[in-house]
């Protein structure tokens, strides 16, 4: 491939990677929202609400992932999330769920190790031109999300035994 070909590969990959974290921004923007009647919902919108803000970062400036205070930022919230995401996975482990979305602490398990995975996916993507293995990988994982909200949202049978405050955010 030409150089000017290369460059526009390199281009419509930065596009792609900028349209994932702009949609995990607003995921997890949305994740922030629903979780307005949850008991804890302080600690749960913290917990969305700082990976919506840097990936809204990197949509709007792919370098940021450079800068001391994003790392810094993301690299707390991913120590802090694995502690969290460890606790929560030995309590599903331990009492033997297998239908893990029907649970609570099933649901606060896959949202925060969504948040770990993406946001060590995003860390040091500023250095250079993302490549295509980062961006595929961004892609699906960017659109599974919303998948499984569609459905569970379109399946109400899945949501029946869900406590009310899940129920009636959106």
């Amino acid at each position: 491939m030409g150089e000017v070909g290369e460059k526009s590969e390199k281009a419509r990959l930065d596009v792609v990677w900028r349209l994932c974290n702009a949609s995990m921004a607003l995921f997890f923007g949305l994740a922030t929202y629903v979780q307005i009647n949850d008991p804890d919902a302080g600690l749960w919108m913290v917990g969305y609400g700082v990976p919506s803000l840097l990936c809204a970062l990197i949509g709007w400036w792919p370098q940021v992932t450079e800068s001391a205070p994003w790392r810094t930022v993301a690299d707390l919230h991913v120590l802090l999330s694995s502690a969290v995401v460890s606790i929560l996975g030995w309590t599903l482990v331990k009492e033997r769920v297998t239908d893990i979305f029907q649970r609570e602490e099933g649901r606060e398990f896959c949202g925060l190790l969504l948040t770990v995975f993406w946001l060590l996916l995003c860390r040091h993507s500023g250095r250079s031109p993302v490549g295509v293995l980062r961006v595929s990988t961004a892609a699906a994982i960017a659109v599974f999300p919303f998948v499984s909200w569609v459905y569970y949202y379109v399946n109400k049978e899945l949501r029946a035994d869900w406590p009310s405050h899940c129920k009636t955010a959106i």
